[in-house]
């Protein structure tokens, strides 16, 4: 028996759009991180991009449990001395609520260049509005459902 493995070529890429409404910034980033890494596909390879692409709309209106919105912070650093700079969760999510959920989901990918090419997959937007209609994307199941035979 042959071990199958994905190639250029041969990995049908599919679109799949999110909407983010709602969603818990967690779940929701590892459900995104498993399917532009490959998990969700029958051809996925570890060393291999077998991914397919995440369109996120509704980004700015995510939500989290506790309290993270004014605890969790996202730190950044100019490169000079005493350039440390920091934003609260509340902050960032009035400023960039895209970062916010490409930061959680790039965390999740493996940290290379295939991580790097697999990242730019992932297509975030604040408002409901994208500019990818023309790829005809399927709305992503964030939810695994256990099928009952009877």
């Amino acid at each position: 028996m042959k071990t199958v493995s994905a190639k250029t070529g041969t990995v049908e890429r599919r679109w799949w759009v999110v909407d983010a409404e709602g969603q818990n910034l967690g779940r929701l980033s590892t459900v995104i991180a498993e399917t532009i890494r490959g998990k969700r596909s029958p051809w996925f390879t570890r060393h291999a991009d077998a991914g397919d692409f995440v369109v996120v709309v509704n980004a700015e209106l995510i939500t989290v449990t506790g309290k993270k919105l004014s605890d969790k912070r996202y730190y950044r650093h100019s490169g000079y001395p005493g350039g440390l700079k920091s934003r609260s969760l509340q902050e960032q999510l009035d400023h960039r609520p895209e970062e916010v959920i490409r930061m959680a989901v790039r965390g999740m990918l493996p940290k290379n260049r295939l991580g790097r090419k697999q990242l730019m997959k992932l297509k975030i937007y604040a408002g409901p509005e994208h500019p990818h209609q023309a790829q005809d994307p399927q709305p992503l199941r964030l939810t695994r459902t256990a099928e009952v035979s009877a």
